[in-house]
Order: structure tokens, then C-alpha cells, then sequence
């Protein structure tokens, strides 16, 4: 059995993703790791971040994007799938920059990729997420964020990054260019494994974290749109009260422990009192997600039930040997 991990990067230093934290994480149980790395500006040092690492298993794709032609975030999604397609192992493991594993759940996601090897009708494996936000002691578990998603998938061309990159769909024929357009798509068959992606895309520094959103809003809407919306924008985003969310008490991925060093923006943050946001709510602090929050996690157990779902969840193996 052979395990491709891959992900995709443009500016991921500049824009502070954890890249080298995040490939780190899955590297020790990937045969090979595929990236394709976008034109950088001149003063990113994500190929440099990458190269540090210094592992054979590591292959570079050097990538230009084009969201003109791929608007509406699905250059994401087609630089990915430009990772995804040089890969040649039995199981592909996608891990966004800014999302890493914690080394406690490596021998589980081993043992169920062998498990499950010989069983096409298993085309993936979903995971569930912890959202961190403004630092690494708060999480949000929120309707509106995503509990779970799909990771890992098996190694067939119709399998395809989809819409902006955060999931992926069987796309038998694909045009290859809308990766929006659900026609003649479906959703994988996967086993829900028990093993957790820690996601770190919220966390930094406030005025880091409004131009990582700045960037991500020009891929999706474009330069103008975005020239207009960031007009009257404070240059710094408010994350809001932290102490509304949940705690997290259990131990951060050893690979990301230089990086959690580096935090030193606690003074900027907010902690137990009120505070008028300079932006749009988002949406965990609407009232009806919240409603929708306080339903699913005392009515029905912390269950998932109102939430996005883009997959089929098979029945796992009784024993996993």
C-alpha cells in the first residue's frame, strides 16, 4: 500500500499558513508528498519553508494561477487537483496549508487505509475538524463551520477537488474547468474515520488575518469586488469576544509547536467583554445559528444533524486489523 500526501500554496508564508507544520504532520506515514506551489511574490518564503524540510519523499510543482479563468475560488480547487493528479499512490491524503494532524491519530489513519485498500466501493475517508479561532486555547463548534470533511481518497481521475477546494466529488466527465457545476456529479462513498484535522486557518496575528481574508475574498469575487468591499475596512480584523467559545485543553500537533511560539498578539485579542465589531457578524455569532448550536449539541448529543454534508457514510468493518 502506497500513501500520496498533497496539497496546494501560493503566498503561504506571506499570508502566515503553517505549511511546513502541516506537510510535517502526515509526512512520516506518506510514501510521497506532492505540492503545487503558485507564483509567489517576491517577498514569500513558502518554497524556502518547504525546502527546509529536506525529505526525498517531497515533489514541487511549480504552478501559475489564473483566477480569471477559474473564478469564484475554483483556482483553489484546480491547483489542487494539479497536486492531486501527479500523485501515484493507492490512497491520496489532502491537507490544506493551514490544516495539521495530530501524530496521536497516525497509526489509525494507517491501519484503516489497510483496511479498506481492497474495497473500491470505499472511495474515501471523512474526518472530523476543530476549528481553532483568534488563539490556540479557543474552537468554534458552530452550525455555519464545518464538522467534518473528506481527506483522504482513493487514487481515480473522476475523483476531483471540487467548487473552492474544501471537498471533493466523483466528476466521470469532467470539462475541467467549472468546478462548481454539480451536473453528472456525485458524492463519495466514505468511511467516517476516527481521527480529527486540526485546523488553523483563524489563527493570526489580527492584521495578518485581515489580509489573508482580503486574499481569499479577491479569489473568490475578484479585485474590483474586493477594491470596493475593503474601501472603508479597518486594516485589522476583531475576532470578538473568545471567552464565547469553546475551550480547548488538550495538547496542539508537536510539529506545530515553533510555530505556536510565535504567538504573541494575546494583546489584541478580546477576553470576556463586550466589544463593537468593526465588521459583518460571522456566522456563529447570528442568532440563528446559535439556535441552531444550542439544538444540536443538547437535543441531540452534540450530533451534527443541520449541517453541510457533501458524502454517503458506509457502514465500517466490525474489526480493524
Amino acid at each position: 500500500m502506497k500513501i500520496s500526501g498533497f496539497t496546494m500554496a501560493k503566498n503561504a508564508d506571506k499570508l502566515y499558513y503553517p505549511i511546513k507544520a502541516s506537510i510535517e504532520s502526515i509526512l512520516p506515514i506518506c510514501d510521497e508528498f506532492v505540492i503545487a506551489l503558485g507564483d509567489n511574490d517576491n517577498d514569500d518564503n513558502t518554497l524556502q519553508e518547504i525546502e527546509s524540510i529536506n525529505s526525498p519523499k517531497i515533489r514541487i510543482i511549480r504552478t501559475v494561477w489564473d483566477i480569471e479563468k477559474y473564478p469564484r475560488g475554483m483556482e483553489n480547487a484546480h491547483q489542487t487537483n494539479i497536486a492531486k493528479e501527479a500523485c501515484t499512490g493507492d490512497w491520496l491524503f489532502y491537507v490544506q496549508a493551514d490544516e495539521v494532524v495530530h501524530e496521536k491519530y497516525l497509526d489509525t489513519i494507517t491501519e484503516t487505509c489497510k483496511t479498506y485498500l481492497n474495497m473500491p466501493e470505499v472511495e474515501g475517508f471523512l474526518f472530523r475538524y476543530k476549528h481553532f479561532f483568534g488563539d490556540y486555547d479557543h474552537y468554534i463548534k458552530s452550525y455555519g463551520w464545518y464538522q467534518h470533511e473528506i481527506r483522504i481518497v482513493r487514487n481515480t481521475k473522476d475523483i476531483i477537488s471540487f467548487a473552492s477546494a474544501q471537498s471533493f466529488r466523483k466528476c466521470p466527465n469532467f470539462n475541467g474547468l467549472d468546478y462548481r457545476d454539480k451536473t453528472g456529479t456525485s458524492s463519495l462513498n466514505v468511511i467516517a474515520i476516527d481521527a480529527e484535522i486540526y485546523h488553523y486557518g483563524w489563527v493570526r496575528p489580527p492584521e495578518l488575518m485581515q489580509k489573508k481574508k482580503k486574499s481569499l475574498d479577491t479569489i473568490h469575487k475578484g479585485q474590483q469586488t474586493v477594491n470596493e468591499l475593503y474601501k472603508t475596512q479597518a486594516d485589522y480584523f476583531e475576532y470578538g469576544d473568545l471567552n464565547k467559545l469553546d475551550k480547548f485543553t488538550d495538547t496542539h500537533p508537536s510539529v506545530l509547536s515553533v510555530w505556536i511560539k510565535k504567538f504573541n498578539w494575546k494583546d489584541k485579542l478580546t477576553y470576556g467583554k463586550h466589544i463593537e465589531l468593526n465588521r459583518k457578524k460571522m456566522k456563529h455569532e447570528r442568532l440563528k445559528s446559535k439556535l441552531i448550536t444550542l439544538t444540536e449539541r443538547y437535543l441531540f448529543f452534540g450530533k451534527n444533524v443541520f449541517g453541510y454534508s457533501n458524502w454517503n457514510i458506509l457502514k465500517p468493518k466490525k474489526t480493524l486489523k
